[in-house]
């Protein structure tokens, strides 16, 4: 009798993180005894804060890490509320805060709770390529609206209506790959025309903290209808221990609670202990951001003397993204050239942007000045 094939989901069939592609092959070429330096994601080279670390030890050697209400540590979502008093001036009800597994959740959650399949979602281009990729397994459009030096490499009031029908709009400031820092009076604009069209406005502040240029914003100085995604992962150099946070709108608190419980049951123990800790450690974390403003001056002026131009605003995140079309139109097999040749791992442009990426990459400035000193010196040689 013939063997049929399991039947496998069309869900499954989303395009590749080719940034995660390209670090899984650094990986192993570094575990094959390779000297690569990875330039591909945006992971910081510093470890978490020591009273991170120090909480964390100490809660193992009680040894009772288990289970926490799905919405999050009480503690930990009064000290995200006390943060934003104390950094944005704006109140909010620890009620309305949700613990995530890292930003990843957060945006799964925000998704599922606000959008059915068929609706349709706005987002930047060139952009984050996982909420393209979250939102098409779920059936989500994606509407993705090309951002430039015209609009200021965001997106605008005018730009969503000329785009059709939106249910939802998905905005990243600073931004990846871009590092677009969306001013305060953008960010506001942007507020009220979602608000005033019934339009689900999410704002993924996963990079704040690490703004270099331009007035960092929350938008919840705009009022409580925006859905906040934040992560400890970047600022606060917690990428492995997977914990973010949520803001939600009071009618939306239940909907996530319930989807969380299901799909999550909660976040690490272990992790929200380390990151309520991490809270308090803006000394040693601010240290950390002025090495990386170091790394991107550095890569500011010398990537254009090697023929990449800086396609968008540096303005913070930990990117440089950069138009390559003098040495090449694929920008896929270059990076794999790159590496192969060079031994500096990078992400191809196609990544961010489908229909123009093929002539730009990125280029991940989070890792230490030595390592972007020597990858600048490799590709320097090799372009030569």
């Amino acid at each position: 009798m013939e063997r049929k094939l399991m039947k496998l989901s069309k869900r499954g069939a989303v395009e590749p993180f080719h940034a995660m592609d390209v670090l899984a092959e650094a990986t192993k070429q570094r575990a094959a005894g390779r000297p690569v330096i990875s330039m591909a994601v945006g992971q910081p080279v510093h470890p978490a804060p020591e009273a991170a670390r120090a909480a964390a030890r100490r809660a193992l050697e009680i040894g009772r890490i288990g289970y926490t209400d799905a919405l999050g540590l009480l503690s930990l979502r009064r000290a995200i509320s006390d943060f934003y008093r104390n950094h944005h001036g704006v109140s909010v009800d620890p009620g309305r805060i949700a613990i995530t597994t890292g930003s990843s959740a957060g945006f799964n959650l925000a998704f599922l709770a606000l959008f059915d399949a068929g609706d349709r979602v706005a987002i930047a281009r060139p952009g984050y390529p996982a909420y393209r990729n979250i939102l098409a397994a779920l059936g989500i459009e994606t509407v993705e609206i090309e951002v430039n030096a015209e609009n200021g490499f965001t997106l605008t009031p005018e730009a969503l209506e000329a785009a059709g029908r939106i249910d939802g709009v998905l905005l990243a400031s600073p931004a990846n790959p871009t590092g677009t820092v969306t001013g305060r009076a953008n960010l506001a604009a942007l507020s009220a025309y979602c608000r005033d069209k019934g339009i689900a406005f999410i704002s993924d502040e996963i990079y704040h903290g690490l703004t270099f240029v331009g007035e960092e914003a929350t938008a919840l100085e705009f009022g409580d209808e925006a859905v906040i995604i934040n992560s400890f992962s970047k600022y606060y150099c917690m990428t492995g221990w997977r914990i973010g946070w949520m803001v939600l709108p009071e009618a939306l608190v239940r909907p996530v609670e319930r989807i969380a419980q299901s799909l999550y049951i909660s976040a690490p123990e272990l992790s929200q202990i380390a990151a309520e800790a991490a809270l308090g450690a803006e000394a040693e974390l601010n240290v950390y951001r002025d090495a990386y403003r170091v790394n991107r001056d550095f890569l500011v002026k010398r990537l254009p003397e090697l023929g990449f131009s800086i396609a968008s605003p540096m303005d913070g995140a930990f990117y440089a993204y950069v138009d390559v079309s003098r040495f090449t139109n694929d920008s896929m097999a270059f990076a794999r050239r790159v590496l192969a040749e060079t031994d500096v791992a990078a992400t191809p442009g196609i990544d961010f942007d489908p229909r123009d990426g093929h002539h730009t990459m990125r280029f991940s400035y989070a890792g230490s000045f030595d390592e972007m000193n020597e990858a600048v010196d490799r590709l320097a040689r090799w372009l030569a």
